[in-house]
């Protein structure tokens, strides 16, 4: 069976989302697409691609005849997110809930105390935000997957770097990774117990509470 190649654009922007997802570049610098193309052996034309596909989904702004920087979060962006996600997750919460009795959803479950068990080891012990907010995050793309739908995953998986920005800024302030805690258990208990009545108002709280936290902070 032959091999099939990923397009050198493609390469291109895992590669730099990579990057941006592994904090290798710095706030209020200005990056030469040029250079970084030859430093970084990517050919101008894909990379060039990647650079404008960056831009649209929101991890970078380009600064013309000049480069590229990383894109400065607004409260547009903040309250932008949250309400792709609320609508996003309020949704699928709801349907696993419907379905709270079936074996996917158990399946689900499962895997959801798993995550949540990491997340207290995290909690207990290190401390550490990075590592918490990946669990975190994993947690809710456990979710948003459970319902197959390509579109949900796809948007989910387009605000992922900015959703982690958030949350880490968030995750800084004392107390919120017990409460993000708390509030996880909440949801995965309500969908276990089929809570329809009251599983939207839990997850619209979750999203809600980080929410004031980064407008506060800008």
């Amino acid at each position: 069976m032959a091999t099939v190649m990923t397009p050198l654009n493609e390469q291109a922007y895992q590669h730099l989302q990579n990057l941006i997802m592994d904090n290798q570049f710095s706030y209020h610098e200005i990056y030469s697409e040029t250079k970084l193309a030859k430093e970084l052996g990517i050919s101008r034309t894909p990379f060039r691609d990647a650079i404008h596909r960056l831009a649209q989904e929101g991890y970078i702004d380009i600064i013309p005849n000049k480069g590229f920087m990383l894109h400065q979060l607004t409260k547009e962006d903040v309250n932008e997110t949250f309400q792709i996600r609320s609508a996003l997750e309020s949704y699928c919460t709801m349907q696993i809930c419907k379905e709270s009795g079936s074996r996917k959803a158990g399946r689900l479950f499962k895997e959801l105390t798993k995550i949540m068990e990491k997340m207290e080891k995290v909690m207990t012990s290190s401390h550490s935000i990075d590592e918490f907010c990946e669990f975190d995050f994993q947690f809710h793309t456990q979710i948003i997957n459970y319902l197959e739908n390509e579109q949900f995953s796809s948007i989910f998986a387009t605000f992922m770097y900015r959703m982690k920005r958030l949350a880490k800024l968030s995750l800084s302030h004392s107390g919120r990774m017990e409460n993000t805690y708390k509030e996880h258990m909440d949801i995965l208990n309500a969908m276990k117990s089929g809570d329809v009545e009251h599983i939207y108002d839990i997850t619209i709280q979750h999203m809600e509470r980080p929410k004031g936290i980064n407008l506060e902070d800008l």
